[in-house]
């Protein structure tokens, strides 16, 4: 659906552009998008390699199991069904902490392997005869990590930093301040919804 959409204001650009006679300005303008986009995809990829490094570092250094051990009373007023030991958690923390740090693609994998083991608590909890949702549908775990994840707090906006600072902004770290208060709001908006709606 999207791609249609994409592929529609893309040709219906181009044949605007050519009824106008402006067809030199077209070709100027995605010649030099592409290069744009180019160098931003550079950029990106050095900032991306040096907080996916010092991500991986904080790792083995032990960092991260200390924040996790911090946010782990969140957790478990998040998740209070979720055993402890279950390998979901550990996924699911390092998702919250890489978001936090305005590691989206960092996070991904994390968020990916949390609900696939989600997943596989929720077919552990039907054959075990407990109280869980039927087949294909998502478990009030699920519900509530994707939500978190989608709301989450971040106190460095990386990609916001590096796109401003690529576009030649005067102060690229300027949307700390307002950032962090959106996400915050956002955040905890996200947990009163999602403790609402699984007592509901």
């Amino acid at each position: 659906m999207l791609n249609d959409l994409w592929a529609a204001m893309l040709i219906l650009g181009i044949v605007y552009g050519a009824l106008q006679g402006r067809l030199p300005e077209l070709t100027e303008a995605a010649l030099e998008s592409a290069g744009e986009a180019v160098t931003l995809c550079i950029t990106m990829a050095g900032i991306m390699a040096l907080w996916v490094g010092l991500m991986e570092i904080a790792q083995r250094s032990g960092v991260i199991r200390r924040a996790s051990r911090a946010i782990a009373p969140f957790m478990n007023f998040m998740f209070p069904r979720l055993p402890r030991e279950h390998p979901a958690r550990e996924y699911i923390t390092t998702n919250v902490i890489a978001n936090i740090f305005g590691l989206g693609w960092a996070a991904t994998p994390a968020g990916l392997k949390a609900m696939e083991a989600l997943s596989d608590l929720e077919e552990e909890r039907r054959r075990m005869g407990q109280q869980a949702r039927k087949k294909g549908t998502a478990s009030n775990e699920m519900c509530t990590f994707l939500v978190l994840n989608i709301a989450s707090l971040q106190l460095i906006p990386v990609n916001i930093i590096a796109y401003r600072s690529q576009y030649g902004s005067v102060n690229p770290a300027a949307i700390l301040a307002p950032s962090l208060v959106a996400t915050l709001i956002s955040a905890v908006t996200a947990a009163v919804f999602c403790k609402l709606m699984d007592r509901g």
